[in-house]
């Protein structure tokens, strides 16, 4: 008896777990004129919903983040990446839902810039460089390593350090910038960052980071945070809430751009190092678009080569001169550069 219940029970859970998965089944589909669903911005993105079963199709409606779009919509104004177009479809007396994965991709290839040197200075060579910013002409840097992360105020024509504090040993510092007399330094793998009084280093608080995870490098534009995570997105953080708020994917014309490391606000565009690579990304910060590269690889060949030598990172815009500053981890100088636009 005992065995002929256990059976029933069987044979009706069996059945539960059939119908269920039956409600689930999709009718409808979405096909695109996306070539491996991949589409360049201002290129008019068509689809059709696909209908197998032939069922009575009385309205369908398509969007794309949320706005509203046409079967044939031009991609103009969206941000650059991956995006789910979903389709919502009503038939006999029924919705549902049908949704495709697509790419955006810039519809020109970036330009190449060329630099000059203006200037060399000194820089520690044991300095992890993460982050580097001028605010008020003054230069702070932010370095890396445990057992080595700092936060510094330099004098970047003499490499004497002004002002330092150490962080504790379990953390990893990485980028900074400096906003309101605020520095917003960043860690990497312990999901935090802190702020800063920028006069007295005094530490005022510390926050979360949000679906980001990781700490890489951090900018602002005067009013707004830019936070990057080591992938091809850079967030939007508010200085207020340090909440993130959206963010960009960062691509060319052939795809994404990972492994954003420090960034630099610089004339209305994101500068952007990527790790291990000695070259610099210049970002569109509306819809992620690389307009332009630079090949900085030839200025490591001027630093002083030792077993700690590593990449290119820190980007620094001085206002005061209208150059930027770039340096390495562990290089023993500063490089003063002027962007020329080849």
């Amino acid at each position: 008896m005992n065995v002929f219940k256990h059976l029933i029970i069987i044979l009706l859970t069996a059945t539960l777990f059939n119908c269920g998965n039956g409600s689930d089944k999709k009718n409808f589909s979405i096909s695109t004129n996306a070539t491996n669903n991949t589409i360049a911005l201002n290129e008019k993105l068509q689809l059709t919903i696909q209908n197998p079963k032939n069922l009575e199709i009385e309205s369908v409606s398509y969007a794309l983040d949320g706005k509203e779009i046409t079967e044939a919509t031009t991609l103009t104004g969206f941000k650059l990446g991956n995006h789910d177009v979903i389709a919502t479809i009503d038939y006999d007396g029924e919705i549902e839902t049908a949704i495709q994965n697509i790419a955006i991709v810039n519809n020109v290839a970036p330009k190449v810039f060329g630099y000059e040197i203006i200037n060399t200075y000194p820089h520690d060579i044991t300095s992890y460089t993460q982050g580097l910013e001028f605010y008020n002409g003054e230069l702070y840097e932010s370095t890396g390593q445990k057992g080595e992360s700092k936060l510094r105020k330099v004098n970047y024509k003499t490499g004497e350090v002004l002002k330092n504090i150490d962080l504790a040993d379990n953390y990893f510092g990485e980028g900074l910038t400096v906003l309101n007399n605020n520095i917003y330094q960043l860690t990497w793998l312990s999901g935090k960052g802190f702020v800063y009084n920028v006069d007295t280093f005094e530490r005022t608080s510390t926050f979360k980071f949000g679906k980001s995870h990781e700490g890489w490098g951090i900018c602002n534009d005067g009013k707004m945070l830019y936070k990057s995570d080591g992938t091809e997105k850079i967030w939007y953080l508010n200085p207020e809430t340090l909440v993130e708020d959206g963010n960009i994917q960062v691509y060319t014309n052939k795809g994404k751009i990972g492994k954003l490391n420090e960034l630099e606000w610089i004339n209305g565009k994101i500068y952007a190092n990527i790790y291990q690579k000695n070259g610099v990304v210049i970002i569109n910060p509306e819809n992620g678009a690389t307009e332009a590269v630079i090949d900085f690889s030839p200025l490591k060949e001027r630093v002083t080569k030792h077993k700690g030598l590593d990449v290119l990172n820190g980007i620094a815009y001085n206002p005061e001169t209208e150059t930027i500053f770039v340096t390495g981890k562990r290089w023993d100088k500063l490089f003063e550069v002027k962007i020329i636009k080849e």
